[in-house]
């Protein structure tokens, strides 16, 4: 119980004087293992505080600066897991634009598709209509020319009407 020094604060000295003025401890041989400890001392109350001011008096300086030390070490503690948490959150956000990057890239690609689709719709659409006006004209040409041989059949039919002998009426 020495200081840095190597010397042992002042009240620590004076308490260790006192207990030694206490009359001696009874020997082992005498007393059963349970007697002479520290309960049946007789102690003084001066000695008591003594000891107690200089056990303060030597450790308490170490003891507040262990506690400063303590608390610098928490508050930098503090500061990195709030710097940390920053940089975590910087880090999601990197990561959430990454993200969106590709969703957008995503979205163009679908875009790209989708116009696409709709021209091609648009070129199918338009031969659908040629194809219709085509259709429409084929079968008014087909009805014209069925109607046309029908015509000429009825004509052939009633020139071979005309054509064929008659019997002569008797008069």
């Amino acid at each position: 119980m020495t200081d840095r020094s190597g010397n042992a604060p002042p009240g620590l000295l004076m308490a260790l004087h006192l207990l030694l003025e206490q009359p001696e401890f009874p020997s082992s041989s005498d007393t059963s293992p349970d007697e002479g400890l520290i309960e049946d001392l007789p102690v003084e109350d001066k000695a008591v505080e003594q000891l107690a001011e200089g056990l303060l008096s030597h450790y308490l300086p170490d003891l507040q600066r262990s506690k400063q030390a303590l608390q610098e070490l928490t508050q930098n503690q503090v500061v990195l897991l709030d710097t940390l948490e920053q940089e975590i959150s910087k880090f999601k956000e990197c990561h959430s634009m990454l993200d969106i990057n590709a969703l957008f890239t995503e979205a163009k690609h679908y875009h790209t598709k989708l116009v696409n689709i709709r021209k091609e719709m648009l070129m199918l659409h338009e031969k659908t209509s040629k194809l219709k006006k085509r259709a429409l004209k084929l079968q008014q040409k087909r009805q014209k020319e069925e109607l046309e041989r029908e015509q000429q059949r009825e004509k052939e039919i009633e020139r071979e009407k005309q054509l064929t002998a008659r019997p002569a009426k008797r008069t």
